[in-house]
């Protein structure tokens, strides 16, 4: 058994309690397949921790995030800014992580998309400094970028395209090359998006195997639409990137499968993209996509975080068990199947059963991925 790690964890609002549950109950599957151990600790956030304490973030719940080795959130309804921003903050989570990629089991008219957004996180018009003048006439938002976080968020892009490359198959490594793409709109903010492309440019010349190049926000949000295939990884400022993930999560299938990791140096939060849904809340037909591939990319932090093998093993067999479940029609309303949430979930779960209890030992976890992807 490795280290036991100490989940805190936002149930938030709408359908979140429902796909967090989805989520714990494949954790708990993963963890008892690879004997890693997960304890979690509840720490209650969002409208109806508002309701009920008087605040989204109670200070009891703050003080538990930051004791635990990280944080699982569900989405919160209208507290965002008091809730997730927040911790974004005040824990310097300043790298907002957001993948997307086809699977085969989700149509869409692209195939082969395989791009990461680095999104800065602390900074940008989200640092919410704003004032009114004329006797509230007149709004005015103050864009903030600074050196240091521009680099900082450049060195996770470059980094992540070499890791990315790292794991690639030799076909792969031979048609696709890493690349980082840098996003703004320096021709119309020559200080504040000047001075993000200048510093991604300065942090490119330490990654010379790296492909380093640049594109104004709007022909980007063009690029995305018109050929993502193109992209590997962008890397762009807070609210670019904001917009233009969504606008990547669309190009893969949706928001139901979209997920997000906010990451610093010694701590990290991943969450769905989306938001909680109200409206079909506790109909039980939420998609958990979203918060399940949030968990894949939980495994891989904690993987590389604390150099843990089993961590990796468990990740790759998530997403092989969600491949293969997906392939075989098993999925919710909203990517074109019928199957209800608690269904999708035990369904991943008795695959991760399958999966690996078919093995002759975890090493092979790695070989039934491929196998799994190809076939779907």
């Amino acid at each position: 058994m490795s280290r036991t790690y100490r989940i805190s964890y936002i149930e938030g609002d709408g359908i979140g309690p429902e796909i967090f549950a989805s989520a714990r109950s494949v954790i708990e599957a993963l963890g008892e397949r690879f004997r890693i151990a997960f304890e979690f600790v509840p720490s209650p956030a969002g409208d109806g921790a508002k309701r009920m304490f008087g605040e989204a973030m109670p200070k009891s719940s703050y003080s538990i995030i930051r004791e635990s080795d990280l944080c699982l959130k569900a989405p919160v309804g209208e507290t965002a800014l008091q809730t997730i921003i927040f911790l974004r903050q005040q824990l310097n989570l300043y790298a907002n992580i957001r993948p997307a990629k086809n699977y085969r089991f989700i149509d869409s008219k692209f195939h082969g998309v395989d791009l990461v957004i680095a999104r800065e996180n602390t900074e940008d018009l989200y640092v919410s400094r704003e004032f009114e003048e004329n006797e509230g006439k007149k709004a005015i938002a103050l864009k903030v970028v600074t050196e240091e976080a521009s680099k900082r968020i450049a060195r996770v892009a470059f980094e992540m395209a070499l890791s990315r490359e790292a794991s690639r198959s030799p076909n792969d490594k031979e048609t696709r090359k890493p690349s980082v793409v840098c996003v703004h709109k320096s021709n119309v903010l020559p200080k504040s998006d000047g001075l993000f492309l200048k510093s991604c440019d300065s942090v490119s010349r330490n990654f010379p195997s790296v492909k380093f190049s640049s594109m104004y926000v709007d022909t980007a949000a063009m690029n995305l639409v018109r050929n993502p295939e193109s992209f590997d990884v962008i890397v762009t400022s807070n609210m670019y990137g904001d917009i233009l993930s969504d606008e990547a999560s669309q190009v893969v299938g949706g928001l139901g499968l979209a997920a997000s990791g906010n990451i610093g140096n010694d701590f990290a939060v991943f969450e769905p993209v989306h938001g909680c849904a109200p409206d079909i809340a506790g109909k039980g037909i939420a998609n958990p996509l979203s918060m399940l591939f949030s968990v894949k990319m939980m495994l891989d932090w904690l993987a590389s975080k604390r150099s843990d093998d089993s961590c990796a093993k468990a990740s790759r067999c998530l997403e092989a068990s969600i491949s293969f479940v997906g392939g075989s029609g098993v999925k919710t309303v909203d990517v074109g199947g019928n199957a209800r949430t608690v269904e999708v979930t035990k369904a991943v779960c008795s695959e991760i059963g399958k999966q690996t209890g078919q093995l002759a030992n975890d090493d092979n976890i790695g070989v039934v991925k491929e196998d799994v992807l190809l076939k779907w």
